[in-house]
């Protein structure tokens, strides 16, 4: 007998993928997350390379730094459930399990460390020269050694986390 028999619509059904039923939504807030953290990355990245060339092209260096500030806020406004429960919790004090505190002190550490080199990095555009600390070279000036810091703390960050972020979705 030729043509379709009467299991046939519902053996089609159960050997359909799954990406039929996500929801089309869903995909592009996860594709568009994905994008943030490439670019974080690209431009953490970007801006340590570019320290080389500091005092050549400075506009170089602080425009990638200035991009990666940008991705960090649209980053934090794409975690902003995520954020303002964390911070409901901090706030009725009420106890944490033990990987909500190493979540929320490692958003504190990165914060930091951002701020940190975008300090750094305007004091030093705007001295002209690089804030030198007591530390053997290379590691003498502060905005590169805040960079290295960051960028390091970064993709320790990315790699402890690698496995959630493909299946990490925008709340």
């Amino acid at each position: 007998m030729t043509g379709p028999g009467p299991t046939t619509a519902s053996d089609e059904m159960a050997g359909e993928p799954a990406e039929r039923f996500v929801d089309p939504h869903s995909s592009r807030r996860a594709w568009g997350r994905g994008l943030v953290h490439f670019g974080l990355l690209v431009t953490a990245a970007g801006a340590l390379a570019t320290l080389t060339i500091l005092y050549i092209r400075n506009a170089i260096h602080a425009d990638i730094g200035l991009a990666f500030v940008g991705l960090v806020v649209v980053h934090l406004a794409q975690r902003r459930r995520t954020v303002a429960r964390m911070m409901s919790q901090l706030a009725r004090a009420k106890s944490f399990a033990e990987r909500r505190i190493r979540l929320a002190a490692s958003d504190l550490i990165l914060a930091f460390l951002t701020l940190n080199v975008l300090v750094s990095g305007v004091l030093d555009w705007s001295r002209g020269e690089p804030i030198q600390l007591p530390l053997p070279p290379p590691f003498d000036r502060w905005h590169f050694l805040s960079s290295v810091a960051l960028v390091i703390y970064l993709v320790v960050h990315v790699w402890r986390r690698r496995k959630r972020l493909r299946r990490s979705t925008i709340q």
